[in-house]
């Protein structure tokens, strides 16, 4: 190629190269370099990679400025927001469980039961307001029991075996036990103050043997329902004092109290489904439950050394199961029990050796079990059951040695079971012959042995001419 065709070609290359600087510049206007308005294209930044971009002008005269921070701005509102979110998910988990855990740990119940053997036990115990099961508290060494939030115990409670604690102060709040409260073998125990805000227990209530120190159940002052038993037993009370609010109780058993003077703290008590009152040494009377004014189921009045009355007994108007009065060794009459009129099972009235008569049975009409008039040996006379018309069982009246006379049997008509009259040193057996003649319809087996013997007895002396 010749110097002239090297020069054109030259030329034409420049003329290129200038063209293009003006297609990709920085937004120069030209008459070449229009546009589309609003269109957009990518361009160079500063990588020389093409990762911008440019907008042509509204006029289409020419390109925007290369815009190369898009993405930086994107990324931005990306981390932003992604910072918000996880700012709202981490404050949400910490809000929610910070709240629940201060639930459970200061004002929750403790699901399950428990026991106590340490001071430590207490401690981890002391945030809760109630347990749904048992709580057992039997810490040899414990002097102090601070639960001041508990209210409630769904089982039962049971405070046994705690030589050193003297007082239940650390209970003050609790209102109800569902199950049954026993108390016992406390030696140190001396008041039951700390449960002067209990109203209620749903199952029995057990004050029973070694609460050597404790002479007294104030603190119960509120309890106004125990929906079992209420069991008063080898204790050191000498009254019952702070009962005065309970009204019911489906069985009353107050039993072997050695110093027990009085049942006075009961007398608001009008309901009781069954009764025993046994082994009181120096109990003279029971006035105390002169508040009864029902039917009972058993009625028990046994071995109380010093019982000289039953007049508290007025109330009761009928016992559905047992009536047995035994071996209370100074009790002269029954006319406590004078508003009875039936008893659905039997009745025993045994070994009370200065009985001389029977004048307190005077409302009874039937008796549906097995009768026994035994081994009271001061009894002259069965006066008091001359309203009794049947026995469903036995009639058995044996070692009575006073026993003179039947005459109280007067209106005995039937007897369902078997006929004894034996060994009742100075009662002619006339007595017994003439009752057997008046029953009407008995089938039995009869034995009148051991009487005194006359004109009435057969040979063996067992029976009548």
């Amino acid at each position: 190629m010749d110097r002239t065709s090297r020069v054109c070609v030259g030329a034409i290359i420049a003329v290129s190269f200038a063209f293009a600087a003006l297609s990709c510049g920085d937004g120069g206007s030209g008459a070449d370099a229009t546009c589309d308005p609003g269109a957009t294209q990518s361009c160079l930044c500063g990588g020389g990679e093409p990762d911008g971009v440019q907008v042509c002008d509204a006029d289409g005269s020419a390109w925007g400025d290369c815009d190369c921070g898009g993405d930086s701005d994107s990324d931005t509102d990306v981390d932003t927001d992604t910072d918000s979110d996880s700012d709202t998910d981490t404050d949400g988990d910490t809000d929610t469980d910070t709240d629940a855990d201060t639930e459970t740990d200061t004002t929750g119940c403790l699901e399950g039961s428990y026991t106590i053997t340490n001071s430590l036990d207490v401690d981890l115990l002391e945030p809760f307001t109630c347990v749904t099961g048992n709580l057992t508290i039997g810490a040899p060494g414990l002097t102090n029991l601070d639960l001041p939030n508990l209210e409630w115990i769904g089982g039962s409670l049971t405070i046994s075996s705690n030589d050193a604690l003297e007082n239940l102060d650390g209970l003050s709040t609790l209102t109800s036990v569902g199950g049954d409260l026993s108390i016992s073998n406390n030696a140190a125990l001396t008041s039951l103050a700390g449960l002067n805000a209990l109203t209620s227990v749903g199952g029995s209530l057990q004050i029973s043997w070694g609460n050597t120190a404790l002479t007294s159940l104030a603190g119960l002052n509120a309890l106004t329902s125990v929906g079992g038993s209420l069991q008063i037993s080898n204790t050191t009370l000498t009254s019952l004092t702070g009962l005065s609010a309970l009204t019911s109780v489906v069985w009353l058993q107050i039993e072997n109290n050695s110093v027990l003077t009085s049942l006075d703290g009961l007398s608001a008590l009008t309901s009781v489904g069954g009764l025993s009152i046994s082994g009181n040494d120096v109990l003279a009377d029971v006035d105390g439950l002169s508040g009864i004014s029902s039917g009972v189921g058993n009625l028990a009045i046994s071995y109380n050394d010093n019982l000289t009355s039953l007049t508290g007994l007025n109330g009761i108007t009928s016992v559905t199961g047992d009536l047995s009065i035994e071996d209370n060794p100074v009790l002269t009459n029954l006319s406590g029990l004078g508003n009875i009129t039936s008893v659905g099972e039997g009745l025993f009235i045994d070994l009370n050796a200065a009985l001389t008569n029977l004048a307190g049975l005077s409302g009874i009409t039937s008796v549906g079990g097995l009768l026994t008039v035994s081994g009271n040996t001061a009894l002259i006379s069965v006066a008091g059951l001359n309203a009794l018309t049947s026995v469903g069982g036995d009639l058995d009246i044996h070692q009575n040695v006073d026993l003179t006379n039947l005459a109280g049997l007067s209106v005995l008509t039937s007897v369902g079971g078997d006929l004894f009259i034996e060994n009742n040193d100075v009662l002619p057996q006339c007595e017994a012959c003439d009752l057997l003649d008046q029953l009407v319809g008995f089938s039995g087996w009869f034995n009148f042995s051991g009487n005194l013997i006359d004109s009435c007895a057969d040979y063996s002396g067992e029976g009548c001419v």
